[in-house]
């Protein structure tokens, strides 16, 4: 087994771990290597553009996770990680909300120190991404016309740009992180690593697959990995590993390295290094339904990724953000609708009832000892104990109705697909609603951050795992409550903290 040393050993270059190897190759006197399971997004026209992204799904670049049965939701449900250099910001919409001042508040009272609205602010004017409103040659008429029906329907005020202001409500275009002069990307690998390959101190293992951490004692050493041609190497920290792999697969990286709920692993036969409950627990996601019109015709083709724009209410007052928000889709999103028997219309829209703040809580778990079997993921949607989640979606579905009904949206569109209008009462929309919600792809949680007197927290506030040394987490699984947006520039946030975390813990041993 070949055995190389560096300073850091990054598990991981998407969306977190790119910003934090770029961030620590700043210093030239640095080492990082960075073990990334994917290729190279690097002249790959079909992961750089971003209208392509739907393409991606279920594809070679996708590590494609199944859920568990869902007695209350669909169990069907495919979870896309995207297998490539940029991770999910290679792969996804990259819709781009900074996180809500509740967000970051809720964290912090639940025990995240120095993780509040106003420490974690300046993290996002350091992010180099090019975040900009979708472009005036991007924005369909029909989306135009979404934004004002929302207006008019709801009163609801227009958004200019959701990141100018935090915001309760409102229907606009959403930002983005791409260049709209070429609907290029501007993920995170585009932005953090694409310009610094040549950093003779930055070493990127691509298609290499890491399959157990190192451990000597509680100190986390190394990682080990398996190279695509089946070469095992060890890769040695001499600082720190950090483990940037996301929701899924790093949950799954510590179960297998022993690190984990104690009578699970030795149920598998897994010895047990470091018995840590929390692993794999509160696993979180933003789900959400669907309702298709037909339109009458064909919707003209300009757009940035075709779910240009959304809309945000808050139907509790006591609500501390939008608690209702929806994605408008140019085309009609109904997959999961065929498998109860409806048809695609050759021409249609979509609007997407999504739970900002889910209360349900799942939980993923290993099924085997072999590092090659997939995790099981059970998101037990719909399960908590007031049914709120169903609830939001049908409230939802209602208030698409009138957004549909008013104009200038109401003059495009032709029948309600599905549901279909005859579908009215709470029960058979709640139904409906929950067989045919899908997720947009925001696993969390499964790592979450907390206070030390915490049980159940797998990592310290600053991104430790507990009780162990040498190895710190960054990225969505240290989530301990999902924000009420979409997650991307959160996972940016906390790998542009993680770096900051570690070079300052660096300079503080080399000081003393």
């Amino acid at each position: 087994m070949s055995d190389h040393t560096y300073d850091y050993v990054i598990v991981g270059g998407g969306t977190a771990g790119s910003v934090i190897a770029s961030r620590l190759t700043e210093d030239p006197g640095v080492s990082v290597a960075v073990i990334e399971g994917g290729p190279s997004d690097v002249d790959r026209p079909e992961v750089l553009t971003l209208r392509s992204w739907m393409g991606l799904l279920g594809g070679e670049l996708d590590y494609d996770y199944p859920t568990t049965e869902q007695p209350r939701g669909n169990s069907h449900i495919r979870h896309s990680r995207a297998r490539v250099l940029g991770g999910c910001s290679s792969h996804n919409t990259l819709i781009a909300f900074k996180p809500l001042p509740s967000d970051w508040n809720e964290w912090a009272a639940l025990g995240a120190a120095g993780w509040d609205a106003s420490a974690m602010e300046p993290y996002f004017g350091k992010l180099l991404n090019n975040i900009v409103p979708v472009a005036e040659k991007d924005r369909n008429a029909i989306a135009r016309d979404f934004v004002a029906a929302a207006q008019n329907a709801l009163g609801v005020p227009e958004v200019v740009s959701f990141n100018r202001r935090p915001f309760h409500e409102g229907a606009g275009f959403f930002d983005l992180a791409y260049h709209p002069e070429d609907n290029k990307r501007s993920s995170a690998s585009v932005a953090y690593l694409h310009p610094f390959l040549d950093r003779p101190n930055l070493e990127l293992l691509l298609e290499t697959w890491a399959y157990r951490l190192e451990l000597d004692g509680t100190r986390a050493t190394g990682v080990r990995a398996r190279t695509e041609n089946g070469e095992e190497i060890l890769l040695r920290a001499s600082r720190e590993v950090v483990v940037c792999a996301g929701a899924v697969d790093t949950p799954r990286l510590l179960m297998h390295s022993g690190i984990g709920p104690r009578e699970d692993l030795a149920a598998l036969g897994i010895e047990v290094r470091h018995d840590l409950p929390g692993v794999g627990e509160n696993l979180l996601d933003h789900p959400e339904s669907v309702i298709v019109w037909e339109t009458d015709g064909p919707i003209p083709d300009n757009s940035a990724m075709d779910s240009d724009a959304g809309l945000f209410v808050r139907r509790d007052p006591r609500s501390a953000g939008p608690d209702l928000m929806f994605h408008f889709y140019q085309i009609p999103f109904s997959d999961n609708p065929e498998r109860l028997g409806y048809e695609r219309p050759v021409h249609g829209v979509s609007m997407t009832p999504n739970i900002p703040k889910p209360r349900s809580r799942g939980r993923l778990y290993l099924t085997s000892a072999d590092p090659e079997a997939k995790p099981a993921l059970d998101f037990r949607y719909f399960t908590d104990d007031h049914d709120y989640d169903a609830r939001t979606l049908v409230d939802g579905i209602r208030i698409a109705r009138r957004i549909a009904a008013a104009e200038p949206l109401a003059s495009w569109l032709g029948r309600e697909v599905c549901p279909g209008p005859e579908v009215t009462g709470d029960a058979e929309l709640s139904e409906y609603a929950r067989k045919v919600a899908h997720t947009v792809y925001h696993p969390a949680g499964t790592c979450r951050i907390g206070a030390n007197d915490d049980g159940l927290a797998v990592v310290a506030p600053d991104l430790t795992i507990r009780g162990l040394q040498g190895i710190r987490i960054a990225d969505a699984s240290v989530f301990p409550t999902i924000p009420a947006v979409n997650p991307m520039i959160a996972v940016l946030m906390v790998g542009e903290k993680c770096a900051d975390l570690l070079v300052s813990d660096a300079a503080r041993k080399e000081a003393a």
